[in-house]
């Protein structure tokens, strides 16, 4: 399993994936944010390889304040995703360790994340990278 920057060749493979990460979001979406984020000097996104095919990635950008972490420059994982038949076998890991080290590049000495109150496996794999949980936050909405 190799992690590495993502290339223009690796669109298709990604917006697969980030499909299965966020099915809400139109297609369409998923091929805007990509655009943008290879356009921004302040963001990035990894990819992990196994088998010639993509398996997982991560996104990450730079913030002036993330929720939890505070003031910045605060790289965020925006999105991180690893399918199914690979997870558990250090590819996450891998993937997370690649952001890291592009954030501490970028002067940021804290990475912040985020995920579903109820999500357990998220919340439960970024508790083992090492991230704690800081704050839990619960939306409403009513109707006018």
């Amino acid at each position: 399993m190799t992690v590495r920057p993502a290339t223009d060749a690796d669109t298709p493979e990604l917006l697969s994936l980030r499909a299965a990460l966020w099915p809400d979001e139109p297609a369409g979406t998923h091929a805007t944010d990509l655009i943008e984020l290879h356009a921004r000097s302040d963001a990035a996104v990894f990819v992990a390889e196994a088998g010639g095919a993509l398996v997982g990635f991560a996104e990450a950008t730079v913030r002036a304040y993330s929720d939890g972490c505070g003031r910045g420059p605060v790289a965020h994982l925006e999105g991180w995703y690893v399918a199914p038949g690979h997870r558990r076998r250090g590819a996450g890991q891998a993937l997370v360790a690649a952001v890291e080290a592009w954030g501490r590049a970028r002067g940021c000495t804290l990475l912040g994340s985020d995920t579903y109150a109820d999500n357990p496996v998220s919340r439960q794999a970024h508790r083992a990278l090492g991230f704690a949980e800081v704050e839990v936050l619960v939306h409403f909405c009513k109707p006018l």
